[in-house]
């Protein structure tokens, strides 16, 4: 079996309405100094079939899990995972 963790974030310069609803309530709990916040996602998998994990989590990615118009993503994989 494999895990696999995938972090979804938005591109630099594409607005977080997301982020700046969570830096103002961080503000207005009285957590100061927070300049920006920036909100992803993190999908995590667990794989079966270890054949071309690698190209297939990019094909996963890039056809349904992110947007690449608008978000970057990563992944790490991790082997032998035992549930």
């Amino acid at each position: 079996m494999i895990k696999v963790s995938i972090h979804i974030t938005l591109k630099e310069g594409v607005l977080d309405p997301q982020g700046k609803a969570v830096a103002g309530s961080l503000t207005t709990l009285g957590f100061a100094g927070v300049e920006d916040v920036r909100v992803g996602k993190l999908i995590e998998l667990t794989i079966n079939d270890t054949d071309n994990v690698e190209a297939r989590v990019e094909e996963m990615c890039a056809k349904l899990l992110a947007n690449p118009v608008i978000e970057n993503y990563r992944y790490t994989i991790e082997e032998g995972i035992v549930q």
